[in-house]
C-alpha cells in the first residue's frame, strides 16, 4: 500500500523513458551552463570594484554561499561602474569626460527598433507577394535577394562610404538605419515567405468571393496568423542589428554612434588602458533590452522557430 501511495506521488521507480528524459534534461543544462559562463562572468565583473577586475586567483562569486566559496574567491559588490557609464570622469589633467553612454544607448534603441520595424513592413508584404502572387520566375528573384547577404560587410563597405559621401548620408540617422533596413531585408523576406507558405488558401479564397480585397485578406486573415512569424524575424533582426560594429563605427557620427562603438572607445580611453570593469557594466547594460524583448515574446519565438515542423 506504502508503495501505491508513493508512486502515485511519483516517488515510484522510474521507468527508463523518464531516465533518458532526466539525462538529456541534466545535459542541456550543464552545456547551458558551460556556454553561459561568460556572460555571468562578464556580469560579474560589472559589479567588481575596479581593483578586483585583474586579481589573480580571480574572485568569482559576490556570496560565499554559506561558506561554500573560500572567502579569497568572493568580492565585494558594487554599482560604482554603472555609475560611472552614465557620469562624467576624469581625463589624466584633470579635464572632465563624459562616457556618453546615454546618447549611444538611445542611438543603439532608436536605429535598431527603426531599421528592424521599416524591414519587417516591407519584407512582410514582399513575402506575402512572393506567397500568394508569384512571378514567372519568382524563385530567381527571391534568390537574387538572398544573394545580398552573401558577402561580407567588410567586402561592400568601402563602396557603401563612397556611396553615404556623394549623397550626403554619412554621419545621419536615415543613413544608418537604410542601411540597416536593406541588409535586414533578404532575411525577413525569406523568413516571412516560409511563414506564409504555411498557411491554407482556403480562407483567403473564401473572403476574397465574400468581396474582400487583397489587403483586407492581408491584414484581417494572413497577418494574425503569422504573430510568432513577426516576432521571431523580428527578435533575429533585432540581434543582428543591435550587435553589428562595422558599419556604426565607420559610418556614423558624433550624434549616431552605437553602444558597440562605445565599447571600443571604452577598451583605451585617455591614455590609462583598458577599464574593465567599465566595459563589464556597459555590456551588461548592453545586455538588458534584447533580453527583455526575447523574454516577453518568448512564446511566439518559441511557436516561430517550430511554425511548419509538424506536417499537417
Amino acid at each position: 500500500m506504502a508503495e501505491s501511495i508513493l508512486g502515485k506521488l511519483g516517488f515510484g521507480r522510474a521507468s527508463g523513458v523518464d531516465k533518458a528524459g532526466w539525462g538529456r534534461t541534466l545535459a542541456v543544462a550543464v552545456v547551458a551552463f558551460i556556454y553561459f559562463l561568460p556572460v555571468l562572468f562578464i556580469i560579474f565583473t560589472a559589479f567588481k570594484p575596479q581593483g578586483d577586475a585583474l586579481l589573480v586567483p580571480p574572485t568569482l562569486s559576490p556570496t560565499s554561499l554559506f561558506g561554500l566559496i573560500p572567502d579569497h574567491f568572493v568580492f565585494k559588490p558594487t554599482l560604482e561602474n554603472f555609475g560611472s557609464v552614465f557620469s562624467r570622469s576624469m581625463t589624466p589633467d584633470g579635464a572632465p569626460e563624459a562616457t556618453g553612454f546615454d546618447r549611444y544607448f538611445f542611438n543603439s534603441i532608436f536605429i535598431a527598433s527603426a531599421s528592424v520595424l521599416l524591414a519587417l513592413v516591407i519584407g512582410t508584404l514582399a513575402a506575402f507577394g512572393f506567397s500568394r502572387y508569384p512571378l514567372k520566375g519568382n524563385d530567381t528573384y527571391l534568390f537574387i535577394i538572398l544573394t545580398t547577404r552573401m558577402l561580407p560587410a567588410i567586402v561592400v563597405i568601402i563602396p557603401v562610404i563612397l556611396m553615404f559621401r556623394v549623397v550626403g548620408l554619412s554621419g545621419s540617422y536615415l543613413g544608418i538605419i537604410m542601411l540597416y533596413t536593406a541588409f535586414n531585408l533578404a532575411f525577413t523576406i525569406w523568413m516571412m515567405k516560409s511563414f506564409f507558405d504555411e498557411l491554407s488558401p482556403d480562407v483567403e479564397d473564401a473572403a476574397r468571393i465574400d468581396g474582400s480585397s487583397g489587403l483586407r485578406v492581408f491584414f484581417k486573415i494572413c497577418l494574425p496568423q503569422v504573430i510568432a512569424g513577426l516576432a521571431a524575424t523580428f527578435v533575429f533582426g533585432l540581434i543582428l542589428t543591435w550587435n553589428e560594429f562595422l558599419f556604426a563605427l565607420l559610418l556614423s557620427g558624433p550624434d549616431t554612434r552605437t553602444v558597440p562603438v562605445a565599447m571600443n572607445q571604452a577598451v583605451s580611453s585617455g591614455g590609462r588602458g583598458t577599464d574593465w570593469t567599465l566595459l563589464a557594466a556597459i555590456e551588461t547594460l548592453f545586455l538588458v533590452p534584447v533580453f527583455l524583448v526575447t523574454f516577453f515574446l518568448q512564446n511566439h519565438l518559441l511557436r516561430g522557430v517550430t511554425f511548419g515542423t509538424v506536417k499537417r
